[in-house]
């Protein structure tokens, strides 16, 4: 009985780790700026409940994943990936057009900024996070980032006001 639970055991976690080297990210295949720089690692993004919304308060709401960045604030391609390694979300952008493709349904955006308002229900700084991920204490209106362990790969932002508040934590791979 221990023998055939322990087989079962090492079986599904050869599956997990066979699938997961199976699954592999979506990658753009259009021009982006010869400028651009490609970054990996881990995301999180928090935003905090925001009673006093209008026309209805907004609950918190968070995501996290694993990522592939390539581009810069005009144009580029964000890929969420999932434990496995499977695409979850894409996002593409240029300055005339944003898309988002999750779940096998593709929307389009007039911009960037409309896109990221959509999904977390707040604004992230784009252009400050790139001179981020690059080292640079760029200011944003709200946004506080601390680059102290920038060598280590850690980038945390948070904003404080307006509302809502928000924590955006990065860590990237070497």
């Amino acid at each position: 009985m221990i023998r055939r639970r322990a087989f079962a055991f090492v079986v599904a976690i050869f599956a997990i780790f066979f699938i997961a080297g199976c699954a592999s990210p979506i990658r753009t295949t259009g021009h982006i700026d010869q400028k651009s720089t490609m970054w990996r690692g881990r995301l999180a993004v928090l935003v905090q409940a925001d009673p006093q919304a209008q026309p209805q308060p907004t609950p918190s709401q968070s995501i996290g994943a694993a990522f592939e960045l390539q581009g810069n604030a005009q144009q580029g391609s964000l890929i969420l990936l999932t434990p496995l390694g499977s695409t979850a979300a894409a996002v593409h952008w240029t300055p005339e057009l944003a898309r988002l493709q999750s779940n096998g349904q593709t929307r389009e955006f007039a911009s960037l900024n409309q896109l990221i308002v959509h999904l977390l229900g707040t604004d992230i700084p784009v252009t400050a996070l790139f001179g981020w991920l690059d080292g640079q204490a760029l200011t944003s209106e709200g946004w506080q980032v601390d680059l102290s362990q920038r060598d280590r790969g850690k980038i945390l932002a948070r904003r404080q006001a307006p509302a809502p508040q928000a924590e955006l934590r990065v860590v990237l791979e070497d």
